[in-house]
């Protein structure tokens, strides 16, 4: 029998009162993916920092290739690859000038550092952009870019903390792609790769689930999904009662699950419940279809508490239906053309998807129609404002949640709320009135006099999104807003959200998360600085469909989309 590469038996670690491990034992076994899964503060992270030897075990065992972590962790650090959540780069050196560094730190001679330098900068792509600094790529190449300092070593163990989160889903591709391939290649390689992303859990070998430092599951991923047999089916439902058809079936004692997914709401039953009915819901008709890993996943958290979406005023209302207008929209810097010419309508209630490759230009067009940066051409109308000569007035019917969400770590829950009211010019009962709302609507009074830095991922995003809605804005931006966060605070992130359009408010919305795309109403996908497709996801799916791929999903789509439309042809 093959012994594993690492074994943890009876792992406990604290920070203070907070209990991050509670006595888990898992393996790491040479030749296979184990993914590492959970809801925010689980222990993921905690777990693979252990692995690594940046802590020290507490209570319990670690071992790698026989290397004790408590007593001989030093021996076993060379036979060990670590690329930390944001890819444990420094920003101010270049690619070569990290690569270096990380051979320097593994005391690699002159012939073998060449020799591997070479190889991974061919592997990754990377060979051309080796002057260039690492806080100037794009979130693909960055993330490479860490994969190959990890690699540099050649370890037996190579731990992943999250390396997919902020990039686009051809990059999460490629790098899993790599890391098979190393992996085929040295045959005796185990990974732990901890992720946000289901699919990538369902491609892993073996799956450790954990919720609130305990161990929940440890098994391949079919699994997970053998009990969900018969129990998963799609909605059929008019495009615009998706998200009422969804919240229905959510109230109901017999469903499990149900969340929007493109034109269709996909529904889990609980076990022994009985097959909805065509109309149940308000749907149109239900059709069986096969579990997904993401349905296991929940299954098994089913006890986790999810809270309702609040009830959420309307917004400033305009007898107008559009509220943002985008008209050959043009932005340059120097001699590089960011933005060419998009054009675009945003309706009041509808969530309109932004979505591209890392570097396209969605996040400049963003920044653009929030106020932040000011077109070089063409025209955009936000609330009825036009962003050329009122800016000031555009910004005040807007709310921005910016990724990883801007809040201020030293200040309290509440000393946020009060900063944030008085930037949207908020005064007396008025402001007052508004915090208090917040407090309550988004489950915060509890910790309104934590420090926000201290807060879980997901609380973080709650305080984020009641911050942009304190002035009650006509339009929302969000830049990535659940970049990072688990299944479960997912799902009631866009249950607020989804009440929010309901109650009018227009939402734009850039994501590289294509099941969070499912949820928006429209897409647009840009590359290279131009509109390169429009529709429902829906719509994106049916154009690329083929007999070869006759189901796409909108991961497939977008892929498809983003090659079929190459770069742009030079300037004459």
């Amino acid at each position: 029998m093959t012994a594993p590469l690492v074994a943890v038996e009876g792992l406990t670690h604290e920070f203070g009162p907070v209990t991050a491990l509670r006595g888990i034992s898992a393996t790491i076994m040479p030749g296979m993916i184990t993914g590492v899964v959970g809801p925010d503060a689980a222990g993921k992270t905690t777990l693979l920092r252990l692995l690594a030897g940046l802590l020290r075990p507490q209570q319990g065992r670690i071992t790698v290739l026989g290397h004790d972590m408590a007593t001989d962790a030093a021996a076993a650090h060379a036979d060990i690859g670590y690329m930390p959540q944001r890819f444990g780069l420094y920003e101010d050196l270049s690619v070569a000038e990290n690569l270096d560094l990380f051979a320097d730190l593994h005391g690699l001679d002159a012939a073998v550092r060449a020799e591997r330098t070479t190889r991974l900068l061919r592997f990754t792509g990377l060979a051309p952009f080796v002057a260039r600094l690492a806080g100037q790529l794009s979130g693909g190449m960055k993330q490479k870019l860490g994969l190959a300092c990890a690699l540099l070593a050649r370890p037996r163990v190579l731990l992943l903390d999250e390396p997919s989160v902020g990039v686009d889903p051809a990059s999460r591709r490629e790098l899993w792609a790599i890391v098979s391939t190393m992996l085929g290649e040295a045959g005796d390689m185990g990974v732990l790769w901890a992720t946000a992303y289901l699919d990538e859990a369902e491609r892993c070998g073996r799956v450790l689930l954990l919720h609130d430092g305990t161990l929940l599951a440890d098994a391949p991923p079919a699994e997970f999904l053998a009990p969900l047999a018969g129990r998963v089916f799609r909605l059929a439902v008019p495009g615009s009662q998706r998200r009422e058809v969804a919240r229905r079936a959510a109230a109901d004692s017999a469903v499990l699950d149900a969340l929007v997914e493109g034109d269709v709401v996909r529904v889990v039953l609980r076990a022994g419940a009985a097959p909805p009915a065509p109309t149940a819901f308000g749907a149109t008709g239900a059709t069986p279809t096969a579990p997904r890993f993401e349905d296991g996943f929940i299954a098994a958290l089913i006890d986790v508490p999810r809270p309702a979406p609040p009830s959420i005023s309307a917004c400033h209302q305009s007898a107008d239906t559009s509220a943002i207008e985008v008209h050959d929209l043009v932005r340059k810097f120097d001699d590089f053309m960011a933005v060419d010419r998009i054009s675009f309508q945003v309706r009041r209630g509808e969530i309109f998807g932004l979505l591209g490759p890392n570097g396209a230009g969605k996040s400049t067009t963003f920044r653009m129609l929030c106020g932040l940066l000011r077109p070089t051409d063409g025209r955009a109308l936000v609330a009825g404002r036009d962003l050329l000569h009122a800016p000031a007035e555009a910004r005040a019917r807007i709310g921005y949640m910016a990724q990883r969400f801007s809040l201020y770590g030293e200040l309290s829950v509440l000393a946020n709320l009060r900063f944030f009211a008085r930037v949207y010019g908020l005064h007396g009962a008025v402001r007052t009135r508004a915090i208090q709302e917040a407090l309550d609507r988004f489950a915060l009074r509890d910790v309104a006099h934590n420090a926000a830095g201290e807060l879980p991922l997901g609380v973080k995003q709650r305080l984020a999104l009641a911050a942009a809605l304190l002035h009650r804005p006509d339009i929302l931006f969000l830049d990535e807003p659940t970049s990072g966060v688990d299944p479960l605070t997912r799902r009631e992130f866009w249950a607020r959200i989804g009440t929010l359009a309901d109650a009018g408010v227009a939402v734009l919305v850039t994501s590289h998360f294509m099941d969070e795309a499912e949820y928006c109403d429209r897409l647009g996908i840009i590359n290279h600085g131009r509109l390169v497709a429009t529709g429902t996801p829906a719509d994106l799916r049916a154009r690329v469909r083929t007999p070869s791929l006759p189901e796409p999903t909108l991961e497939d789509a977008f892929i498809a989309l983003v090659q079929a439309a190459g770069a742009p042809a030079p300037a004459a």
